[in-house]
C-alpha cells in the first residue's frame, strides 16, 4: 500500500521552511510588487510552503508567477525568445526548440522513483531510497537558478471540476517548459484553491535546466517523489524529462488510482477519440500503445478527437465508464506526419493559425521546418539539433546523419485540429468509453484486431503487450514486455496495479450498456513473417479507421464475429464494405494472411508472459487462468489444423 506524506518531504528538507509564516517572508523578499500581488490569489498554505522552498534551495534572481493572463502569456514568449530557448520561424506563432544533442528523449537510466524503505515498487521500474533522493537534490539543485528567472504557474490535469481532474504546480528555469504547459494543460490559477480542496491532493513540479551543457547530462536525474506527489528534474530540456506534468505526475496518478480510487478510477496511457457509426452515433474509444507506436495517428482518425496519450478513466453514476484527457494540447511525434496519413495535423503544421512549438527538426534557410517522412522534397541543407546538415552528412562511425531527429516533435493546442470536439474534451462529465484497445509494434504474432470474450480476457491482453523499443526512450533496445503500455510509468508492484484492472473492469458498478468492448490492435504484421515477400508491412496508416470502424461496430451489436481462442475476429464481408468507405480495395487473400493464427508464435508470445509474470508476487490468478484457457484451446487448433490456422477453418 503506499502511503501518502511518508518520510521526510525533500523540499522542505532541503528548503528549510516549515511554517506559513516561514514562507510568506521568503515570498514577500523574493517576489516584485507585480507577482506577490498575483501570488496573493493563491492561500493554499501547503503550495505556498513548496513554492519558498523552492525559491529558498534553488536561489533564483527573480520569480515570476504566471497567471494565465494574455498578458503574462506573452511575456513567457518573448522571454524564451531573448533567453534563447526559442527561435522564431518563417510562420507566424511558429517556434523551433533545440535539445541538446545528449537529451532527445526520455533519460530512462537518469530517472527513478523515490522511495521509503519496504515499499514495494514495480520489477520495471528504477527506484533509490530517500535518503539518497534527498542528497542528490541537496547537491545538485542547490542554487541551480542562479542568474535565472522562477517561473511558476497553476494547471489542472484535466477539465476543472472533473471526478478525475488532479490540480498541479509547475516550477522551472525554463521558459519551453512553461511555454509548453500553457499549450499542453488548462492553467487554474484563480480556481487552484478550490480544485485542491475539492480533490484533496495536487502535485509540484520543480525543474531547471541549469547552464545546459552537454557536460552536465551526465548529472541529470529526474526523480519522482511517490509519498510527497513531487517531482525534481535538473540539467536536461527534452519535454518528456522536464515538463513533469505529463509523465511524471501521470506516474503519481497510476498510484492514486491502484491504491486510493481502487476499483473505481485508471490512469491510462491510452488515446481517446470518438467515431461516427450508424445514424450518426457517437462510440469512444480509448486505446494504449507504448509512446512511439501510432497513438497520435489512431486518436486522429476518429471523427471526435479527444486526446493522443494520456487517459483517466472512472465509473460514473450512470453505470458507463468516463474519459478525460489531462492535457489540451499534444505533444507529437513528427517523423512520417504526412498529407496522407495525417491530414488534420498536416493542415496545422503546414497551415496558417495554429501556434506551434517544434523541437529538434530541420530548419532550412527560409525558416521552415522539415522531417523525415513528411511527403515533401527535403532541403539540401539546413540547421538541427546537430548544427549544420546537408544531404549525404554522416556521423563519425559513417552513418548517415537524418534530417531530423526520430523523437522530433510539435506541440500545440488540440483544438486547432480540424476533427478535434473541443465541447466534449472540456466537459467535466467526461465522454463514454465503448471500446478499449491496447497495441504494440508486433511484427509476426497478432492479427490487426481481435475483440476479447471477457472483462478478463481484455485485461490479459493488456497486461500482454510486446513491442520494440523506440526513439523515445534514450538507451533501450530490441523487443520487450510493455504491459498495458504503460509499463514505464508504473511505480508500485504489477500485480497491484494488474488487480486494480480486474476489479475496474469488472466492477458491478458498470451497467450491462456501460461496460465497453476490450480489444487488441496490431499495425505492424510483415509481409515476411506471414508467408509473403519483402519486409514491408501488411496494410498502411489509414487502416487504421478501418479496425476501429469494425469495433464501432461490434461494440454496438451491429456485426458478428469469428470465436477464436484468442477471442473475436472480423468476418471478411464486414472488412471489405468498411474499406470501400475509405476507398481501398481489400483482396481476400490479404485478409488471409493478416487474421491466420500463427499458433506457434501465439504460445511462445503466451509461454514468455507466463514465465515472467511468474516471477511476480501475488499476480491474481485470473492472468494465469486465461493463459491456460487459450494455450489449451490453441494446442487443439493446432492438433487439427497444423501450425497455421486459417480464418476459413475457425469459421
Amino acid at each position: 500500500m503506499l502511503e501518502l506524506s511518508k518520510g521526510s518531504d525533500i523540499l522542505a528538507v532541503v528548503g528549510g521552511i516549515s511554517s506559513l509564516a516561514e514562507a510568506q517572508n521568503v515570498l514577500s523578499d523574493n517576489l516584485d510588487e507585480a507577482n506577490l500581488k498575483k501570488l496573493s490569489v493563491i492561500t493554499n498554505a501547503d503550495a505556498l510552503i513548496k513554492i519558498a522552498n523552492a525559491i529558498v534551495h534553488c536561489k533564483p534572481d527573480s520569480v515570476f508567477l504566471n497567471s494565465g493572463s494574455a498578458e503574462d502569456l506573452d511575456w513567457i514568449r518573448h522571454y524564451s525568445l531573448d533567453k534563447g530557448e526559442e527561435r522564431k520561424l518563417a510562420k507566424d506563432g511558429h517556434t523551433i526548440h533545440f535539445d541538446l544533442p545528449q537529451d532527445q528523449a526520455r533519460l530512462v537510466n537518469q530517472t527513478f522513483y523515490i522511495i521509503n524503505e519496504g515499499e514495494k515498487m514495480s520489477s520495471l521500474a528504477k527506484s533509490i531510497l530517500r535518503d539518497e533522493g534527498t542528497d542528490y537534490v541537496r547537491t545538485y539543485m542547490d542554487g541551480i537558478m542562479k542568474g535565472l528567472t522562477m517561473m511558476i504557474g497553476f494547471y489542472s490535469r484535466g477539465p476543472v471540476g472533473a471526478e478525475a481532474s488532479i490540480p498541479a504546480i509547475e516550477i522551472s528555469s525554463s521558459t519551453y517548459v512553461l511555454h509548453s504547459a500553457e499549450l499542453l494543460y488548462r492553467n487554474c490559477y484563480d480556481k487552484f484553491d478550490s480544485e485542491a480542496d475539492r480533490v484533496g491532493v495536487f502535485f509540484t513540479n520543480v525543474h531547471s535546466e541549469g547552464a545546459n551543457r552537454p557536460e552536465d547530462v551526465p548529472n541529470a536525474r529526474i526523480f519522482m517523489d511517490r509519498s510527497w506527489l513531487t517531482t525534481f528534474s535538473c540539467y536536461c530540456t527534452y519535454a518528456g524529462n522536464t515538463l513533469l506534468m505529463k509523465k511524471g505526475n501521470h506516474r503519481f496518478c497510476v498510484d492514486y488510482a491502484t491504491y486510493y480510487k481502487t476499483g473505481e478510477h485508471l490512469s491510462e496511457h491510452m488515446f481517446i477519440t470518438g467515431m461516427t457509426g450508424l445514424d450518426g452515433r457517437k462510440t469512444f474509444m480509448a486505446g494504449a500503445a507504448p509512446s512511439g507506436c501510432g497513438k497520435t495517428t489512431t486518436a486522429m482518425v476518429g471523427t471526435d478527437f479527444i486526446g493522443d496519450d494520456l487517459a483517466q478513466l472512472w465509473i460514473a453514476a450512470d453505470g458507463t465508464v468516463r474519459a478525460i484527457n489531462p492535457e489540451k494540447g499534444i505533444f507529437g511525434i513528427v517523423e512520417d506526419v504526412n498529407r496522407e496519413g495525417d491530414p488534420y495535423l498536416m493542415d496545422c503544421l503546414r497551415g496558417d493559425g495554429t501556434e506551434v512549438i517544434w523541437s529538434n527538426v530541420l530548419i532550412d534557410e527560409h525558416d521552415v521546418p522539415h522531417w523525415v517522412g513528411n511527403g515533401e522534397t527535403p532541403p539540401e541543407k539546413g540547421v538541427n539539433f546537430q548544427g549544420e546538415w546537408w544531404t549525404g552528412k554522416t556521423d563519425a562511425d559513417g552513418n548517415l546523419v537524418p534530417m531530423s531527429h526520430k523523437n522530433s516533435r510539435c506541440t500545440l493546442l488540440a483544438e486547432a485540429i480540424a476533427n478535434h470536439n473541443t465541447e466534449a474534451a472540456e466537459d467535466p462529465a467526461g465522454v463514454p468509453v465503448k471500446v478499449i484497445t491496447y497495441s504494440g509494434r508486433d511484427s509476426d504474432t497478432m492479427p490487426p484486431v481481435w475483440a476479447a470474450k471477457s472483462m478478463d480476457e481484455g485485461v490479459v491482453i493488456g497486461a500482454s503487450i510486446v513491442s520494440q523499443a523506440t526513439a523515445t526512450e534514450i538507451g533501450v533496445t530490441g523487443v520487450r514486455r510493455q504491459p498495458w503500455a504503460n509499463a514505464p510509468f508504473i511505480p508500485g508492484a504489477l500485480a497491484d496495479y494488474m488487480d486494480a484492472q480486474f476489479l475496474f473492469f469488472n466492477s458491478e458498478q458498470i451497467s450491462d450498456q456501460g461496460r465497453p468492448i476490450m480489444a487488441g490492435l496490431n499495425y505492424f504484421l510483415t509481409y515476411e513473417n506471414r508467408g509473403g515477400s519483402g519486409s514491408g508491412l501488411l496494410g498502411e496508416k489509414k487502416d487504421v479507421k478501418v479496425w476501429l470502424g469494425w469495433l464501432e461496430l461490434f461494440a454496438n451489436g451491429d456485426v458478428k464475429a469469428i470465436d477464436s481462442p484468442i477471442g473475436w475476429l472480423p468476418y471478411y464481408e464486414d472488412l471489405k464494405k468498411l474499406f470501400g468507405g475509405i476507398d481501398k480495395e481489400y483482396p481476400k487473400s490479404l485478409y488471409d494472411m493478416q487474421f491466420a493464427l500463427y499458433v506457434d508464435n501465439i504460445l511462445n508470445r503466451i509461454d514468455m508472459q507466463t514465465e515472467a509474470y511468474e516471477k511476480e508476487n501475488d499476480i491474481p490468478p485470473q492472468l494465469f487462468a486465461v493463459y491456460e484457457k487459450q494455450k489449451s484451446e490453441l494446442l487443439a487448433l493446432k492438433e487439427k489444423y497444423g501450425p497455421v490456422v486459417s480464418v476459413d477453418d475457425l469459421s
